[in-house]
């Protein structure tokens, strides 16, 4: 009986991969979304159909591209959700310049966008259904902003960063210091795409202090105000620059201790930008929205 029940598990969640990648295509829209006067170029994914979708916001990493963020946004179009991907505040062709005060600025703005009547009719938006998620940069930017707004309910984060983590780990390993600089270099302007503030780089950050930093981007300090809210967390095995042991586990046993009742955790056996899993880290986002939606409903 065991291995019977084994192969229909199996089987069903094969089946919910082959739906997910045969799902109807997504219809593209390019947006631009007003932050405070800075103007940002983003990608809107319209689940097809008619009545009002949930929407989810996705946040990329850095520097990102300017289409999509590990094909999430077509693969949630095609199950039923609206998605909303965009460049921030200095990076491609979005206007104004880079930092995490203003990404944050410019994932308040990206809700306000979604509110807006015009938004709501053209896209089929329902405001009450709009979910917020990233990946690497985005998705500790994404679990950041949660913690500051209490009003968001649900969060995803896929290699997600701890940012205050990251800077400690910077300020205290030589290497990774290295690492990050030169990297940090590429992607800046002119040679890269993102053009950084004044202040906005790590190395200036670090010499600033530590405790400047604003308090939502410390993962662990964040707990007892993320505790209370739906949050998935997503991690890769072999990811080696946003590992498990140091950036996501450390955060979910923060939860824990706040004895957070609403957390999942799920590892993947691939890398940062899990190549070999996107299907099933789509799949595992879906159904753990739809799971949210459903309990909201009843």
């Amino acid at each position: 009986m065991r291995q019977i029940f084994r192969f229909f598990q199996t089987l069903c969640f094969f089946l919910m991969v082959l739906a997910v990648l045969q799902g109807q295509a997504a219809t593209l829209r390019d947006v631009t979304i007003d932050s405070s006067g800075v103007l940002l170029k983003g990608k809107f994914y319209v689940a097809e159909g008619e009545g009002a979708f949930p929407t989810v916001i996705l946040l990329h990493g850095l520097p990102g591209n300017e289409t999509d963020v590990l094909g999430l946004g077509s693969k949630l179009s095609e199950a039923g959700f609206n998605a909303l991907t965009f460049n921030y505040s200095g990076t491609f062709q979005s206007q104004g310049q880079m930092s995490f005060d203003n990404t944050q600025k410019d994932i308040k703005a990206v809700f306000e966008f979604l509110h807006r009547q015009e938004n709501v009719i053209s896209y089929k938006i329902d405001t009450a259904r709009i979910h917020l998620g990233g990946w690497c940069f985005g998705g500790g930017m994404a679990l950041a902003y949660a913690a500051g707004h209490p009003e968001i309910s649900a969060v995803f984060s896929v290699a997600g960063n701890d940012h205050a983590e990251f800077f400690r780990e910077y300020a205290r390993n030589p290497e990774f210091q290295k690492m990050v600089d030169d990297m940090f270099a590429s992607v800046g302007a002119p040679a890269g795409p993102v053009r950084f503030a004044k202040g906005a780089l790590p190395k200036e950050i670090v010499k600033a202090g530590l405790d400047k930093l604003n308090p939502i981007y410390d993962l662990r300090k964040s707990a007892p105000d993320l505790a209370p809210k739906d949050i998935l967390l997503i991690g890769g095995w072999d990811d080696r620059q946003v590992t498990i042991e140091q950036f996501v586990l450390p955060f979910y046993r923060a939860l824990e201790k706040e004895k957070a009742k609403n957390v999942k955790i799920v590892g993947f056996q691939d890398d940062h930008y899990f190549k070999n899993s996107r299907a099933e880290v789509a799949l595992t986002i879906i159904e753990w929205l739809k799971t949210i939606l459903d309990k909201k409903e009843s």
